[in-house]
């Protein structure tokens, strides 16, 4: 159900185990439509080298700009143009940025993450701040310390067009909806209120099929990309952008309450053996159960036995089979739980078997299907919960 593509996740990462599918190495996924840094000494400065009381914490501004994934160039500008900056300088005149500090500017990147206008977030975090202080909300805030040097203005890069984005901090996003921005700066400050908030946000506005297929899976890729080209680090971006898609596509999973005896059967989702991919089992099972479709989902890596009996003992009206790789994409196995048979003799019927995952591209389908998108999946399945299933 797609060409493979780079991508992070439990679509790439086994639950406990390390980043990749065997455990190493950039994940991959294909989505159902086709397809931090290391900490260095030089960061921190002690008071021997910044001659300035108190800033022995303090951290450089390349050290800020790449724990809140944004620039420095736009660390710069916030502080002159909103006054948003440290008064703790080097004797050379440059910026060391206290706890203190780095609270105020995470308050201001959670909120122009979220679409609140710089200006307004600037005077909402500098509020803040003063009263974690016991300060007065409404006392001015202090003003913006000179500069010793002029400053470049930041680039704003090309213009967006209307509800896409074309950066999102450190990562390579292209062109994609503007939502994904505000999620990957969450997700490389290892913001984990902020991803949350993001993800609830999509699947709330878009719904689940849409908000897997332009927001989750653009900014998974992304990060996978950024994984693949800097020598295996951003893996604990993968791990909290991953954990936090699966807890939200669970959330958004309703409750079904099963069908008589006499009804159709549910769908079986279920990764092929070998298989740890899961997360877009995940999106499908929550969309399908917003269709109000029952599902069974098995997860990872279910065994030729279990995944057998279970076809038998529910007589689903689907079965997925996911196979990221090519090596797990079992044909034979496939074909074995297609022609699975129950029922009565004279209407006995068979489960449509639907292929998903890049593993299974280029195989021959004979009899089953192996839909190019999640809508796709949705409406096919649904058509086949509402027949119960192949006759045999």
């Amino acid at each position: 159900m797609g060409e493979p593509q780079d991508t992070g996740g439990r679509t790439g990462t086994a639950r406990g185990s390390g980043p990749g599918p065997a455990g190493g190495g950039p994940p991959q996924t294909g989505s159902w439509a086709g397809g931090p840094p290391e900490a260095r000494a030089s960061e921190t400065a002690g008071s021997s080298r910044t001659g300035v009381p108190g800033a022995e914490a303090g951290l450089t501004t390349g050290a800020l700009a790449r724990r809140l994934g944004v620039s420095p160039t736009t660390l710069r500008s916030w502080d002159r143009r909103y006054g948003i900056g440290t008064t703790v300088r080097t004797d050379g005149r440059h910026r060391r940025w206290t706890p203190d500090d780095v609270a105020m500017l995470t308050t201001m990147c959670r909120l122009t993450s979220s679409g609140v206008p710089p200006a307004e977030a600037a005077r909402a975090a500098q509020q803040t701040a003063r009263a974690a202080k016991g300060a007065p909300a409404d006392e001015p805030p202090p003003p913006a310390p000179p500069s010793s040097a002029p400053e470049p203005a930041p680039d704003p890069g090309p213009a967006p067009v209307a509800g896409r984005s074309h950066a999102a901090g450190a990562l390579p996003l292209g062109d994609v909806r503007q939502e994904c921005r505000g999620l990957a700066r969450a997700a490389v400050r290892l913001d984990a209120v902020a991803v949350e908030e993001q993800l609830t946000g999509a699947v709330r506005e878009y719904g689940v099929d849409v908000a897997w297929q332009d927001v989750m899976v653009p900014t998974l890729h992304a990060v996978g990309r950024k994984w693949a080209s800097s020598g295996d680090r951003y893996v604990e971006v993968e791990h909290l952008l991953s954990w936090h898609v699966s807890t939200v596509l669970r959330r958004s999973t309703r409750a079904l309450t099963p069908a008589g005896g006499t009804g159709p059967g549910p769908v079986v989702l279920a990764c092929v053996p070998g298989e740890q991919h899961t997360l877009p089992l995940e999106a499908l099972n929550a969309a399908l159960s917003q269709l109000g479709v029952p599902t069974r989902m098995f997860g990872a890596a279910v065994p030729v036995e279990a995944l057998t009996a279970s076809v038998r003992r529910l007589g689903p009206a689907a079965v997925v089979l996911w196979a990221q790789s090519r090596s797990a994409a079992s044909l034979p196995l496939a074909q074995h739980i297609a022609a699975t048979e129950w029922g009565v003799k004279g209407a006995r019927r068979q489960p449509l078997v639907a292929l998903g995952g890049p593993g299974w591209a280029g195989r021959p389908l004979r009899g089953m299907v192996r839909p190019g998108s999640l809508r796709d999946a949705l409406d096919t399945l649904a058509r086949a919960y509402g027949g119960g299933g192949v006759p045999a």
